[in-house]
């Protein structure tokens, strides 16, 4: 049990379980928009915060729609003090997670929480019950479902909003979820990059020799054979990101559900496909921060069934000029032998060339010290830091 492991450090105690607060699933359409709306008034008059999409929120949490439930189960929670929602959390049960890394680990997700540890302390209990009865010996998060959502907790990198599919929260939900027992399993970094800014000469020089050693071509994507251009990276992701920490392979349906998501974003210029010997070795996506327009619709399409806010979208999507690289990597045979350089390169130089004033590259593993020393060397800078954490059950 957590509180028995906790509680033989005599200098941890957990906060007491409020009387008032009550944690119930969601079961309801009314409940389901209490989940998504609560995030307005948590983060009320935050200049940073970026609301998701409502339609896309409800699409995220409908069996029907998301992939994931295809295989794995979520239990939504609401906590309310007095009538009023003052929380929520997702319990998740990951059945790919645990066959792939061969553990017993259940999740935690979509925590958002008034700042009172006794209504957090609610929901983590309630989450934590609900794992516990399916057997699981610890808890993992936060993660919106897998390794291949939305991870981590946002613990520094407060001055500036979150890049498009990332994570934002209040300074002290930190304070909140190691107060009830958890410690850090991993942090990620973000990093930025200036587009201004050009590439050392040293690696663009070693970067050129190698490219013509290895006999490396980089293309952009195809768009026109986006379905075949999907399947080529698929194979290059399960590939590339297989030995990493938390990584859990996308089924058919999950990559071609985010391919979809995303192929609205992508300008092919910037999803780069490295080949040797027209073979597909690497990839590189890089997507305009939509986050920037997103922020202007403030969650909602239509007001009054009026389409304001796909409007101002349309309009705010015009102006976006900071990027977010989402993903890099080469497939098992083509590691540590630069081509990850060559891609760094080539998207810097593209993003220059399309008039992006720079962005972000996110998110990497604390301890993948040569990726993070590769960043450094074209000139990224650590900008914000993701926690996730873990607690026996």
């Amino acid at each position: 049990m957590a509180v028995a492991a906790k509680q033989q450090n005599t200098d941890f105690q957990l906060p007491p379980l409020p009387a008032d607060v009550e944690v119930t699933p969601v079961r309801t359409s009314a409940d389901r928009t209490a989940f998504i709306r609560i995030t307005y008034s948590i983060y009320e008059g935050d200049p940073n915060f970026v609301p998701h999409l409502e339609m896309e929120r409800r699409d995220f949490m409908d069996p029907r729609k998301h992939p994931f439930f295809e295989f794995g189960e979520v239990e939504f929670f609401l906590a309310r003090r007095a009538g009023k929602v003052v929380g929520r959390i997702a319990a998740v049960n990951n059945p790919r997670y645990n066959e792939f890394q061969g553990t017993n680990v259940g999740f935690f997700g979509l925590f958002e929480c008034v700042n009172d540890v006794g209504v957090a302390r609610a929901l983590f209990e309630t989450a934590a019950g609900w794992l516990r009865a399916r057997g699981f010996t610890s808890v993992l998060g936060p993660m919106s479902y897998s390794t291949n959502g939305e991870v981590g907790l946002l613990i520094d990198g407060f001055t500036t909003p979150p890049a498009v599919m990332t994570t934002y929260n209040p300074p002290w939900y930190a304070a909140l979820i190691e107060a009830n027992g958890f410690t850090k399993a991993k942090d990620l970094y973000a990093w930025e990059l200036s587009a201004s800014t050009p590439p050392p000469e040293k690696v663009a020089r070693i970067a050129e020799k190698i490219r013509q050693r290895e006999g490396v071509t980089v293309r952009p994507l195809n768009m026109k054979e986006f379905d075949a251009e999907v399947a080529r990276v698929k194979t290059m992701y399960n590939s590339a990101w297989e030995k990493n920490w938390g990584f859990v392979p996308m089924t058919e349906h999950e990559f071609d559900h985010l391919a979809r998501e995303m192929k609205q974003l992508v300008r092919s210029e910037l999803a780069l496909v490295a080949e040797v010997k027209g073979e597909p070795v690497g990839f590189a996506l890089t997507i305009p921060d939509a986050n920037e327009a997103l922020k202007v619709a403030n969650g909602r399409l239509t007001t009054f069934g009026l389409p304001i806010g796909l409007a101002k979208l349309l309009i705010a999507s015009r102006r976006i000029r900071r990027l977010r690289l989402v993903l890099l990597g080469t497939v098992e045979g083509y590691r540590r032998r630069g081509l990850d350089a060559i891609l760094y390169l080539d998207t810097l130089n593209k993003a220059r060339e399309l008039g992006y004033e720079g962005g972000e590259i996110s998110w990497t593993l604390e301890d993948n010290h040569l990726v993070n020393r590769a960043i450094e060397s074209m000139g990224g800078k650590r900008s914000k830091t993701y926690r996730v954490y873990e607690m026996p059950l």
